[in-house]
């Protein structure tokens, strides 16, 4: 079984290999309670981005839930496999002369620097890893080579996890229905849509990122703990 996505297919990757000095390979598992523990607190579950794009293709789907039970059920072997798919990778991208970018955490909140998952950023120095979190305290004792954004939401129970957040520079994303406002939590607002890449640049500020509607689904943002709408802020401040 094949887990890393080398080829750009990703809809959440390919707008970075827009850049041709760089690529970008990502892994996509379908999300659960232990591959993305902060689900419930975030309350992120029901409106996860899982569907979006190509998720929701039966194929894709049947694909993302193999490697997920992958993980789960022979994590030695999961783990030795993907490191041989890293390896190709980097030959790859030396090859053709362009940076190494990988996204282990497509639609998964894994904490790939402990040794449990393999410790896999330290074991290929030269990749350069990135992901989303919404697991604070992975923020401030990350590997040289593995940058974090911190995903926001604004469920009641995960407020803890935000102000520790806060207390850190980490760039932190967050979606915006509506106008993106200059500031957001005393923070600049800049638009993260074009690359994140960049946005891992973002340092103490916040990484807008517009509400994208699935087809037919009709769902009101205002349902969603992670998104935030700024059509019923009227008094917020928009560039």
């Amino acid at each position: 079984m094949k887990l890393l996505d080398t080829s750009g297919g990703n809809t959440k990757l390919a707008k970075n290999n827009k850049d041709l000095t760089l690529r970008v390979a990502g892994c996509s598992l379908m999300p659960d309670k232990k591959v993305c523990p902060m689900q419930i607190i975030a309350d992120c579950w029901g409106p996860c981005l899982q569907a979006a794009g190509r998720g929701g293709f039966d194929g894709v789907k049947a694909a993302r839930q193999a490697r997920t039970d992958w993980y789960h059920s022979d994590r030695q072997g999961f783990i030795a496999q993907l490191k041989h798919e890293l390896g190709n990778f980097l030959k790859l991208c030396k090859k053709n002369g362009v940076e190494c970018w990988v996204r282990l955490n497509v639609l998964s909140d894994v904490q790939w620097e402990l040794a449990t998952n393999g410790s896999i950023p330290q074991s290929f120095p030269e990749i350069n890893f990135y992901d989303y979190t919404k697991v604070a305290k992975r923020l401030t004792k990350m590997p040289r080579n593995y940058r974090l954004m911190f995903s926001y939401s604004k469920a009641p129970k995960y407020q803890g996890e935000v102000q520790k957040a806060l207390l850190t520079d980490v760039p932190m994303s967050v979606v915006f229905y509506g106008p993106f406002p200059t500031t957001f939590m005393g923070k600049e607002v800049v638009d993260g849509d074009k690359s994140d890449i960049l946005n891992l640049d973002a340092r103490g500020k916040v990484v807008a990122l517009k509400y994208k509607v699935a087809k037919g689904k009709g769902i009101d943002p205002a349902d969603h703990m992670f998104v935030v709408n700024t059509h019923m802020i009227p008094t917020v401040q928009v560039a």
